[in-house]
């Protein structure tokens, strides 16, 4: 501190005639001139409070006093008032007094009430200003009659005493505009950079800190959770009223209370009609205002992008619960369960999928399981977890069940984990989240460390969006109609892309003009490494290994009439993308196509179309649709590369438009290419 700011400290004053009981009436002090008494905030240069000073308002004494605290490096509050006996008097005295004046009370322990355990700052601290109201020339006003400014504690630097509460203040304007960003899904870091930007101040120089805002939006959340039920169900019946494809579903308890809510939009019964096929059903998030589970239904479109399918909110996360969000999500999707179905170590959840989706196959995301590690094995580990760690994805990643059990097994002996609840339940749940165990069934890539960060991304978008439990189904919609933005600017930039051919084999610029460029590099990888193995013809089929290996390999059948191939490591199977040793085999026997069977799809360059909203529509016509939308799009891309081709192609496709045109149309047609023709 400064000579100057020390000297302040020290100064105690008081007036004579107020040196009584502070219950006492103040009487006035020494006389003082007319033009001494025009003193006060607004007319005086003086920086330092002084006995006889005068303030038109205890507010303006405030405000003085406040800036003055700050100058010096702490804070004040109002401690205590007084004012005169009989009806009518009002207020006559003020006290205003250092922030950490005072002793912290004891608080009497109760047990059946939790206690929070805040530490205070307050030390006894005597400074103080005290204040008394006079009328002396007629109109009021307040005068100091006591000030001390002795501290019993260190004072704050200057870039200290901002981070005092009573120095942070969130204006109006800034309100509005933190309330705006928060319904945009922005995190609070965003905010305050995009303040500070704003505001041309340094970062952390606004008066305010992310705690204040945090406290600020919380504030916004403590409403009655009634009424917040009440605005939430008038929110989503609003939504239907201007959208009936909008689709939502609620219960409410024995009280007339709204117990479970959910909801899906348009456009995500529309994605999931082709992309549904593996879905990832996240419970392990809550909204902390409501303290509700959010149970969130993700998946993966055809250019590796999430899409959203719908959102559960839950009184508690039971059997029942889950039962019935399940329910709900099958009759949003018209009654079509996904293959695949990911989720959390829940074991109610578990029990409701295997209830309501028998047909479904479940298993746990891997993504979810390795976030809870450093919890569960840091510590027990301690400088061997990165070794533990990379042995885990080792076995985790291997093909055959048999090696895997072994490998646990020698793992749990290696680093002394025989008596780790943690690996126990793993290991009874393994044949749920081992990839061994799991690579017979579809997975669409989601078991992949690039769309988990990618899924998370999306989730936490919307999840940092609360602010009103009525308003977080508009919001979720605004960051799904974001995400569906953003995912057809990546669509479009993916497909301006020109594909570069790396093999020049004729099955990879066939697979190129059908496959989106995410599905077609992850088969391109495949088709360069094919190059590296070897094919043997067996009776059954064939084997392949790679070149360098003299034993082992690949098993792969291969039906000729039927063009069916087959592979024992069953990555098609898995991923919906032929592997390296079906290609190789598919090149041995003269294949220069990819049959047609191996290009699903939910991989191919189509969008999704208008026509899935129609209800009614049976999925085989659906899928039809979209083989012709690809077909043609396929057309187009090989017509264009030569005048030749293009003039073939424009001759063939009049003839066949004039064939098409003579065949009868029906109702449902005529709907269907109308919505065609909307999307195009």
């Amino acid at each position: 501190m400064s000579e100057d700011a020390v000297q302040m400290m020290m100064v105690v004053y008081d007036d004579p005639s107020d040196q009584r009981s502070l219950s006492l009436d103040d009487t006035s002090s020494a006389e003082e001139s007319p033009d001494e008494t025009r003193l006060s905030l607004e007319t005086t240069n003086d920086a330092f409070p002084y006995i006889g000073q005068r303030f038109a308002t205890h507010d303006a004494a405030y405000e003085f006093y406040s800036e003055f605290a700050k100058r010096c490096g702490f804070s004040i509050r109002r401690h205590r008032t007084e004012g005169k006996d009989g009806i009518g008097k009002g207020l006559t005295r003020r006290y205003f007094v250092c922030h950490r004046a005072g002793n912290t009370p004891v608080k009497t322990s109760n047990e059946n009430k939790p206690q929070r355990n805040r530490k205070s700052s307050r030390c006894g601290c005597p400074a103080y200003l005290r204040i008394s109201k006079t009328t002396e020339l007629g109109a009021p006003e307040w005068r100091v009659t006591g000030f001390a400014n002795h501290h019993n504690h260190e004072l704050l630097e200057p870039n200290q005493v901002r981070f005092l509460p009573a120095y942070r203040t969130i204006s109006d304007a800034d309100k509005s505009r933190i309330l705006m960003y928060a319904k945009t899904g922005i995190s609070v870091q965003q905010m305050m950079r995009l303040m500070e930007l704003e505001k041309c101040v340094e970062p952390g120089y606004l008066p305010f800190t992310e705690k204040d805002v945090r406290n600020l939006l919380q504030s916004f959340k403590k409403v009655d959770p009634e009424d917040e039920s009440i605005d939430l169900l008038r929110m989503c019946r609003n939504i239907k009223d201007k959208d009936p494809n909008f689709r939502f579903e609620f219960t409410l308890d024995s009280n007339n209370r709204l117990e479970n809510i959910a909801w899906s939009y348009a456009s995500s019964v529309q994605s999931y009609e082709v992309f549904g096929d593996a879905v990832v059903f996240d419970t392990t998030h809550r909204l902390t205002a409501f303290d509700m589970p959010l149970g969130i239904w993700v998946g993966i479109n055809n250019y590796g992008m999430p899409c959203f399918f719908g959102c559960v909110l839950l009184r508690e996360e039971n059997l029942r619960s889950f039962s019935w969000a399940l329910k709900a999500f099958l009759t949003f999707m018209n009654g079509k369960a996904p293959q695949t179905l990911l989720t959390d170590q829940n074991m109610c959840l578990k029990e409701a999928i295997a209830m309501e989706m028998p047909a479904t196959k479940h298993a746990l995301c891997i993504w979810m399981i390795v976030a809870k590690f450093p919890s569960w094995f840091n510590a027990v580990l301690g400088e061997r977890y990165n070794e533990w760690k990379a042995e885990f994805y080792r076995l985790y990643n291997l093909e055959a069940i048999e090696d895997f059990e072994l490998g646990w097994r020698d793992m749990v002996n290696s680093f002394g984990l025989h008596t780790n609840r943690h690996i126990t339940n793993l290991f009874a749940l393994r044949s749920l989240w081992a990839l061994p165990y799991l690579r017979s069934h579809f997975f669409a890539g989601l078991t992949t460390t690039g769309q988990s960060k990618s899924i998370n991304a999306f989730i936490q978008r919307f999840l940092s969006a609360q602010t009103r439990l009525a308003q977080f189904v508009e919001q979720v919609a605004v960051a799904v109609d974001f995400k569906d933005q953003a995912g057809e600017q990546q669509t479009m930039q993916q497909n301006l892309q020109n594909i570069c051919l790396k093999t020049g084999a004729p099955m990879e610029s066939h697979a190129a003009t059908i496959l989106t460029p995410f599905a077609f590099s992850k088969l391109q990888e495949q088709l360069v490494l094919a190059a590296h193995y070897a094919s043997f013809q067996m009776e059954d089929g064939f084997l392949v290994r790679h070149h360098t290996k003299l034993e082992g390999g690949r098993k792969v059948y291969w039906v000729p009439r039927e063009c069916i191939v087959s592979c024992s490591c069953h990555q098609f199977e898995f991923s919906g993308i032929l592997c390296r040793h079906a290609l190789r085999v598919l090149s041995t026997v003269n294949c220069f196509q990819i049959p047609e069977r191996y290009l699903p799809l939910r991989w191919r360059r189509i969008s999704t179309p208008s026509s899935k909203l129609i209800q009614g529509t049976p999925s085989d016509h659906a899928e039809r649709v979209q083989l012709l939308q690809s077909m043609v799009s396929a057309l187009i891309t090989e017509s264009a590369k030569s005048k030749e081709r293009l003039d073939v192609a424009t001759e063939q496709v009049s003839i066949l438009l004039s064939r098409i045109r003579d065949q009868p149309v029906s109702s449902h047609g005529v709907r269907d290419i109308s919505s065609m023709h909307r999307t195009l």
